[in-house]
């Protein structure tokens, strides 16, 4: 009698703040969805940043860039990034690492959520270089000084981005 061995589904979870969703981002969701059987971006609700986006206009405009990667889900979260993780049984947390100082100031999360959480391993992605001074920050001052952002998002996010600064400035 063969014994079929059943392989547990390997999920990651993908957290940040995506205001808006980057090319950069984009880049680590592909790579990451050939890497995992599931990849969850998880749009932090952190009202402390003041963001752009509502929480719901972020997964949306993440649902529309990322339709063509079928493992790739979009969801929410208000929590620390371990219980998330914990909750979505999930075995990966997926960082994107852009420079040395990133790298510093994510080692420091990806310890903390190991403390936290000793059964999700943090793994980092190093970004694209042609991404590598890219930031949501960045994207948006560039925008709201109406400065051409085309290679920076996808052309959906740059339309939802110039019609929110659009109507933030009142016109």
């Amino acid at each position: 009698m063969t014994e079929m061995i059943q392989r547990q589904e390997r999920i990651a979870v993908y957290p940040g703040s995506f205001d808006p969703v980057t090319m950069g981002h984009l880049d680590i969701i592909a790579r990451a969805s050939k890497q995992f059987d599931r990849v969850i971006v998880a749009v932090l609700n952190n009202m402390s940043k003041n963001p752009l986006f509502t929480v719901e206009e972020r997964k949306e405009l993440i649902l529309t860039v990322t339709s063509h990667l079928p493992n790739v889900e979009v969801d929410s979260f208000r929590d620390l990034t371990a219980n998330y993780v914990r909750q979505k049984e999930a075995q990966v947390i997926v960082r994107g690492i852009r420079s040395v100082t990133d790298f510093e100031y994510e080692l420091q999360l990806a310890s903390t959520n190991s403390k936290l959480n000793p059964d999700a391993e943090t793994i980092f992605m190093m970004t694209n270089p042609k991404y590598s001074y890219l930031s949501s920050s960045i994207v948006k001052e560039i925008a709201h000084y109406h400065g051409d952002v085309t290679d920076l998002v996808s052309p959906e996010v740059e339309a939802a981005l110039r019609q929110k600064i659009s109507e933030k400035k009142g016109g």
